[in-house]
C-alpha cells in the first residue's frame, strides 16, 4: 500500500501532464497556481507525519525490551517464591536447595532467552523502518532531481527556439532592406548578450 506522500507526488505528475500548453509554445504550460500550491502544501505537511510514524515504529523497540524485562523479572520472582516455599516446607533441606537452584537456573535461562528474542525482534523492526524511510526519501529525491533536469532542458529548448525564430526574422529583414543590415546585426548582438547574462 503506497503512502500518502507517494499519492501526492503522483497527483502532481498527473496534474502537470493534464495542463494545457501556452499559445504558440510546445514546452511551456499554463498551471493553476492555487491548485499546485495546495498539492505542495499537503506534501510538506505529510512528510513530517510519515517520518514520525516510522520513528514511532523504531521507538517500539524500547517498549518491547521493557515488556521482555518485566516478564523476565516476573519469572525470576516466581522462581524465588517457589524456592523459598520449597526450602521452608521440605523436610530434606539439601534436596530442596538443589531443586530450588535448578529452578533458578532454568528461570534465568528462560529470562535470558526472552530478552534476547525481544531484542532481535526490536532490531528487525527498527532496521525495516529505517530501510523503508530511506527508500521513500530516495524515491522522492530521484523524482525531484528528474523534475529539475526536465525543467532545465525545456527552458534551454525554449531559448534555442526563440533564437532560431529571431535569426529567421533578422534574415528576412536583411533580404527586404539591405540598408538595415547593420541595425539588425547590432540588435542580434544585444540579444546574445542578454541570453549570456540570463544563463
Amino acid at each position: 500500500m503506497s503512502s500518502r506522500i507517494e499519492q501526492i507526488i503522483e497527483e502532481i505528475e498527473e496534474y502537470v501532464d493534464s495542463c494545457k500548453f501556452q499559445p504558440l509554445s510546445s514546452t511551456k504550460i499554463v498551471v493553476n497556481k492555487e491548485e499546485l500550491e495546495e498539492l505542495l502544501r499537503e506534501l510538506r505537511m505529510k512528510t513530517p507525519d510519515e517520518i514520525k510514524r516510522y520513528q514511532k515504529i523504531i521507538s517500539n523497540k524500547d517498549a518491547i525490551l521493557a515488556d521482555a524485562q518485566t516478564k523476565a523479572d516476573a519469572i525470576l520472582a516466581d522462581a524465588q517464591e517457589k524456592q523459598q516455599k520449597m526450602v521452608e516446607e521440605s523436610e530434606v533441606m539439601r534436596e530442596a536447595v538443589n531443586q530450588a537452584n535448578a529452578l533458578m537456573d532454568q528461570a534465568r535461562e528462560q529470562a535470558r532467552e526472552t530478552v534476547d528474542a525481544a531484542t532481535e525482534d526490536a532490531n528487525n523492526i527498527r532496521m525495516s523502518a529505517i530501510s523503508y524511510t530511506d527508500d521513500m526519501l530516495a524515491n522522492l529525491e530521484q523524482i525531484m532531481n528528474h523534475a529539475t533536469e526536465t525543467v532545465g532542458a525545456k527552458y534551454n529548448t525554449f531559448v534555442n527556439s526563440i533564437q532560431s525564430c529571431y535569426d529567421i526574422v533578422s534574415k528576412n529583414r536583411q533580404e527586404l532592406s539591405p540598408q538595415t543590415a547593420g541595425t539588425s546585426n547590432y540588435a542580434a548582438a544585444a540579444l546574445d548578450e542578454e541570453d549570456e547574462e540570463e544563463e
